[in-house]
């Protein structure tokens, strides 16, 4: 049994949506899946129609990982780009001038981020990016475990802490967004122990390796979940063995958020296979959660189906950061203004 409380959205409110969006004027389910993101957020918010979608946050969860230093040679055999990136990324999110930043801009969404387990000392930056840094780098998962023992759930409860101050905030919906040179590694072997996938079916491109460097990245994550195939079964362990910090701070946001009864819109790889972890941990919680697109990553298409959700959008988006989730808030704007101010049949006398 979970030990935290999570709320039910009200089905009461969603037949109401279902029997008002059927007396819409329209035929039946014309609206296809706005009906259906409609409906969800009546539940959600307990009335019909919705309230209004304003105050979006996007927390950016970033680290670093030893993965992209994998093998004795120490050159990296996953991604695409140096570590490096990651602070640097860190300071463009701080700076406003991050992919996600502007696409944001766009929806009047706010982005904060939050360095859980960056390797860089990110001077210059304000303190509180750092508030709940757990560990600088993690452990390079296909030779040694990620975490030490507690630490996930140091960085679980982290995540909880902040969903809750971005609640209590004014936040009325959450997007969970990542930044972290080697995240789709460290998501596909969490994918892939969960579900007991092989990992070739898994594995990515993430920032665009070639093929070589494919079969490498694959090797590893093989590798890294044979390692720790006795502890799989336990959420905590998994993610100390294969996760990282910033992929448990992950989790402990989606599920401090459904504990609250905040909808949260999951974004890529890296946000659902947290969310497919943190499922293990507190089951109902997703109820609360949405997918908001469908990124390039086969990882993401495993963990999307095993969660039962069905991407908003599909754009081809492979950045992260949240990026494809905010995309889908126009969307869910547009579901709930079909309820709230689409007119009925009855109102043209044909009800």
């Amino acid at each position: 049994m979970t030990e935290f409380a999570i709320p039910v959205p009200d089905e009461a409110a969603r037949r109401a949506a279902q029997q008002r969006l059927d007396g819409l004027v329209k035929p039946l389910g014309a609206l296809g899946r706005l009906e259906e993101l409609g409906a969800w957020l009546c539940a959600a918010h307990g009335t019909v129609p919705p309230r209004q979608i304003e105050d979006v946050r996007v927390v950016v969860f970033a680290g670093d990982h030893g993965v992209t230093l994998a093998g004795d040679s120490g050159s990296s055999a996953v991604s695409a780009y140096p570590r490096a990136v990651t602070g640097a990324m860190v300071r463009a999110f701080v700076a406003g001038s991050s992919g996600v930043n502007v696409l944001a801009g766009q929806v009047g969404a706010t982005v904060r981020v939050a360095d859980i387990a960056v390797d860089d000392d990110l001077d210059g930056v304000p303190p509180e990016v750092s508030a709940h840094k757990i560990r600088r780098g993690s452990g390079a998962i296909d030779r040694e475990d990620a975490l030490l023992p507690g630490e996930a759930r140091r960085a679980f409860d982290a995540g909880r802490a902040i969903a809750e101050a971005e609640i209590e905030a004014g936040a009325d919906l959450l997007i969970p967004g990542d930044m972290g040179i080697g995240n789709t590694t460290v998501a596909a072997a969490l994918v892939a122990a969960s579900l007991g996938v092989p990992a070739r079916e898994l594995t990515g491109t993430g920032t665009g390796i070639d093929e070589a460097s494919l079969e490498a990245k694959a090797a590893v994550i093989d590798t890294a979940v044979s390692r720790a195939a006795c502890r799989v079964e336990d959420p905590f362990e998994l993610f100390t063995a294969l996760g990282s910090g910033c992929a448990a701070a992950t989790a402990g946001f989606v599920v401090g958020a459904a504990q609250r009864a905040v909808p949260v819109v999951l974004d890529g790889v890296f946000s659902c296979a947290a969310a497919l972890v943190a499922r293990d941990i507190a089951p109902e919680a997703a109820r609360w959660w949405l997918a908001g697109h469908r990124s390039t990553e086969p990882a993401q298409t495993y963990a999307l189906k095993a969660l039962g959700l069905e991407p908003i959008l599909d754009l081809g988006l492979r950045l992260g950061e949240g990026s494809g989730a905010v995309q889908a808030v126009s969307t869910l704007r547009a579901a709930r203004a079909v309820l709230a101010e689409m007119g009925s049949l009855a109102d043209l006398g044909l009800g």
